[in-house]
């Protein structure tokens, strides 16, 4: 099937981006790696007016380090975090994420803005990120505004965005080397969409965590306070203490019925708890 017509333009700037969404008659779509909106085109799941080739913008390729915080502008590809050629702020943890997305070609082009903003509840960095604590930067005529993960995905496939308005950056924090980090995903074959997640980030020397159950029919369910799924308590004995029970009270509370789904993501938030207590390999090392 062929994507139904539509104008197609790149504008030149960010500020020139904001002015043409703002007053473009019609709907507007913008396209950066086009792995999640080349197929919904050609299927004519949606048919825009416009699409606005953003991958030319330079300011949303931008990557620093504010103090604690990592900034990735919205067209960082998988890629770029995978090969270490962006500074990683969470002792690998990004990279290990990136490198499990899909298929290298895939991760060659699709970004990490775009993953965010299609918010596929199965999507690796709507959960790691969620897990992580990260912030969004959206961008528009206006003004700038900053928002959790975890209030920018309203549901499967909806964010908080207003019209006019578009994921400008990622804001990650950085991880204490007292942070122990996990993330399983459970798929029928490799490269395949996941059918549970499960993320964790434990930091048993502030006694405190969060957790992320994914993969489910809308936004990940995410337990900002992670001390009921071990007894109440994080210390260095987490993993031991897991408490499949409570994760599974979670589950029953977020509307999940079904017993053997539930087992399932269970026990693959499990295999990120036990991933977490068990050292990792180091990071690649940075690019110069």
């Amino acid at each position: 099937m062929k994507p139904a017509p539509f104008a197609w333009e790149r504008p030149a700037s960010l500020a020139a981006l904001l002015d043409r969404m703002a007053t473009a008659p019609g709907s507007v779509k913008l396209i950066a790696g086009g792995q999640s909106l080349g197929p919904m085109l050609n299927l004519r799941l949606v048919e825009p007016d416009l699409v606005l080739d953003i991958t030319g913008l330079p300011e949303l390729r931008e990557v620093r380090v504010e103090g604690e915080t990592l900034v990735l502008g919205a067209c960082v590809t998988h890629a770029d975090i995978e090969d270490g050629r962006v500074p990683d702020v969470t002792g690998g943890a990004l990279q290990r994420v990136a490198s499990a997305i899909a298929y290298r070609p895939v991760r060659n082009r699709g970004t990490i803005g775009g993953s965010l903003v299609h918010a596929d509840p199965a999507a690796d960095w709507v959960n790691a990120l969620m897990a992580l604590g990260a912030d969004v930067e959206i961008a528009g005529r206006s003004g700038r505004r900053i928002l959790p993960v975890e209030r920018f995905i309203t549901g499967a496939l909806e964010v908080a965005l207003e019209p006019g308005e578009m994921l400008r950056a990622v804001r990650v924090p950085s991880l204490s080397h007292t942070t122990a980090w996990g993330y399983v995903k459970h798929c029928a074959k490799i490269g395949e969409f996941a059918h549970a997640i499960g993320a964790v980030r434990i930091d048993p020397a502030a006694g405190r965590g969060r957790a992320v159950i994914g993969a489910v029919e809308g936004p990940p369910l995410l337990l900002a306070d992670a001390r009921p799924l071990f007894g109440g308590r994080i210390d260095a004995a987490f993993a031991a203490r897991f408490d499949a029970r409570a994760a599974d009270a979670a589950l029953q509370a977020a509307g999940m019925a079904d017993a053997v789904e539930r087992h399932v993501h269970v026990t693959v938030l499990a295999r990120a708890v036990a991933q977490a207590a068990t050292p990792q390999p180091q990071p690649l090392p940075e690019a110069a």
